[in-house]
């Protein structure tokens, strides 16, 4: 059992999906930067496209993202998006190099499914066509709620092999809390079209910390999702930060569980999903032993990139659309947020990056340090930061959760669920504007 330790969750941490985190991109890195690190990579190179439309927006989300219908008007808006998109698409792959060579390809919103299915397969052909990939792994998020059967066939013929449902809660008084209305059956029936399609590796996003969930409410969504065989479990907390996320204003804050409750329901996800013979994956990911994601966890290769744990081993990740972020060794780099600009800029056969941050070598010798801890739970520090994170470690060393082992820190098993925050001891930059960040649990 995890012991609670309020001092040591108070201060907000972010998610280290990337380090530097996007809170520090500025217009430093921008268009120039981006097409100077374009040129430069070899290897492998995954690919991951922004959607940013759904048919539905939920009340929680902070994804960047805006409501739109296939027909009128909203169907000129995304059609527009997609003629933009493969513009950027024969932009990055005219300066990539044929020593770049393209493994993975990732689909996220918003909703994919956000665009027709024959938008879909659109950008698949110009994306295999462009960047001469045979085969790649493709990825999909996918809501449920929107998932028409045109998909299904789709999905087989393109050869998505991995997807994510946005299920969060099955309790439907909590669904019309976050708005978000999906009843079970149709979770069901997604879940047996993409069986059927050829999906082998599903992942359930699930959430705790919702406005006036119970411990019964989640035990009931883990039991759903395990009988309905989800390969992998993304189990995280609701971030309540309406002061960034205008729509949340819309969820009842007062009815939303306290930091202790929100700690058990955490605590107990992980012990349901463990005993149902899940792999524990970082904090807050779960999947089954046979997964690619458990299979990296147990070899000691699983990665975090913006997409959270990965086994995907690439050193760079190009982003394409609205939004998206390009991670390279020394370059971090993000597109035009706005939809309306990044159009425009595309019509001039301009990349689109306008922030982001050079990594130097301390930025990747500390990014280094705090991925190790989140994925493999330990982590070879140098002496000159053991001199500078020590101390600020103590009180977790003296709470049981961390620990000096020879020049490597290692998190213990109690120590889970305080990953994030004994990370960010490493981070200097995290001594400004934590008022940014949600709580680590």
């Amino acid at each position: 059992m995890w012991t609670y330790h309020p001092e040591l969750l108070a201060v907000p941490v972010p998610r280290y999906t990337s380090f530097p985190t996007a809170a520090e991109f500025g217009e430093g890195a921008g268009a120039a930067e981006l097409g100077a690190a374009l040129e430069g990579a070899t290897g492998e190179v995954s690919l991951y496209a922004h959607i940013p439309f759904c048919e539905k927006i939920c009340w929680y989300c902070g994804c960047n993202t805006s409501a739109v219908h296939r027909t009128g008007r909203g169907s000129a808006r995304v059609a527009s998006y997609l003629d933009a998109l493969h513009r950027e698409i024969d932009l990055v792959a005219e300066r990539l190099p044929g020593a770049a060579r393209v493994r993975r390809i990732a689909f996220g919103g918003g909703s994919p499914n956000g665009i027709s299915a024959i938008d879909f397969v659109r950008l698949v052909d110009a994306l295999t066509l462009k960047f001469a990939t045979s085969c790649p792994v493709i990825s999909i998020e996918l809501d449920p709620r929107t998932l028409g059967q045109d998909w299904g066939a789709v999905i087989r013929t393109v050869g998505v092999e991995r997807a994510s449902l946005g299920v969060q809660t099955f309790a439907p008084a909590l669904q019309q809390a976050i708005g978000r209305i999906q009843p079970a059956a149709m979770i069901e029936d997604a879940t047996a079209m993409l069986r059927a399609a050829g999906v082998r590796s599903l992942n359930f996003d699930l959430m705790y910390g919702l406005p006036g969930q119970s411990l019964h409410d989640l035990e009931d969504s883990l039991r759903r999702t395990v009988a309905l065989g989800a390969d992998r479990v993304a189990l995280f907390g609701y971030a309540h930060v309406p002061h960034l996320i205008a729509r949340q204003r819309r969820i009842d804050a007062a009815a939303l569980p306290d930091a202790a409750a929100r700690f058990a329901m955490a605590a107990f996800g992980h012990a349901f999903l463990v005993g149902e013979g899940y792999v524990q994956v970082g904090f807050d990911h779960f999947a089954r032993p046979g997964d690619p994601l458990a299979q990296a966890t147990l070899s000691g290769h699983l990665r975090r990139n913006f997409q959270g744990f990965t086994d995907d081993t690439a050193p760079v990740l190009v982003g394409l659309g609205a939004s998206a972020i390009s991670s390279f060794p020394a370059l971090l780099a993000q597109n035009e947020k706005n939809t309306g600009r990044y159009r425009m800029m595309l019509s001039q056969e301009r990349l689109t990056a306008t922030r982001g941050i050079g990594r130097s070598a301390e930025d990747r010798r500390r990014g280094a340090v705090i991925e190790a801890l989140l994925c493999q739970g330990r982590a070879a520090v140098d002496a000159d930061l053991q001199a500078e994170a020590w101390p600020l470690l103590l009180p977790y060393c003296d709470a049981g959760l961390c620990e000096a082992d020879g020049n490597d820190l290692v998190i213990r098993p109690a120590g889970l669920p305080y990953a994030r925050s004994i990370a960010a001891r490493f981070d200097p930059y995290r001594r400004q504007a934590l008022h940014r960040f949600s709580s680590a649990v």
